[in-house]
């Protein structure tokens, strides 16, 4: 967000993330961006949470590995909405920080971002590098900064499932939602209180 204010980028956020489990986690994550925009000035779309579609579409790729086919359906699910709502409101770019993590496949991302975007006359993916540069090492400083909450999985139950399997079998414990932060040690130096958001129904 900072970059793009930074270059004069005139844009709005779209958050629709059906695919993050449980719903805690999905507020949590929502509302930490949400907070960050409204701080910013950013105008902020909270899309639908239709988890029913997301996992009417997942059937069959329980066990896909990571960055598998599953993320790809994930991505496309993810993007066809953003490019639609892009083509019936009159923006003629979207993209996507996906790509900023080392965990992702930018890639794999940006196929996907490029296929929804096709869909729809004006409108265009815009494939971005956001590791280049110490874009990377930058989130990082931010979420010290402003002791952002940590995601210690990519989003989805399964994501989840493997992750904790992971864990166990390194003998670490499974993850705890709502209580890991960038920066800070929640059990002798909790995180510094945010703005409560109203939510929308």
């Amino acid at each position: 967000m900072e970059a793009m204010l930074a270059s004069g980028i005139d844009y709005t956020i779209y958050f629709y993330n059906p695919n993050i489990h449980p719903k805690k986690e999905y507020e949590i994550r929502k509302d930490e961006n949400k907070a960050f925009a409204e701080k910013h000035h950013i105008p902020f779309i909270d899309a639908d949470y239709d988890m029913d579609d997301w996992f009417s579409r997942a059937k069959g790729m329980e066990h896909e590995p990571e960055r598998g086919i599953r993320c790809t359906m994930c991505f496309d699910m993810r993007f066809e909405r953003t490019a639609l709502y892009a083509y019936e409101h009159h923006f003629p770019v979207i993209t996507s920080s996906l790509g900023i993590s080392r965990w992702k496949n930018l890639q794999q991302i940006n196929e996907c971002g490029v296929r929804a975007a096709e869909k729809y006359p004006g409108v265009t993916y815009w494939e971005y590098n956001w590791r280049k540069g110490g874009g990377s090492q930058r989130m990082i400083e931010i979420s010290k900064r402003e002791q952002f909450y940590q995601q210690e999985y990519c989003g989805c139950i399964y994501s989840l499932r493997d992750t904790n399997a992971w864990r166990r079998q390194h003998g670490r414990e499974s993850i705890k939602l709502g209580t890991k932060f960038y920066g800070v040690d929640v059990e002798n130096d909790p995180p510094a209180p945010k703005p409560r958001l109203n939510r929308q129904s």
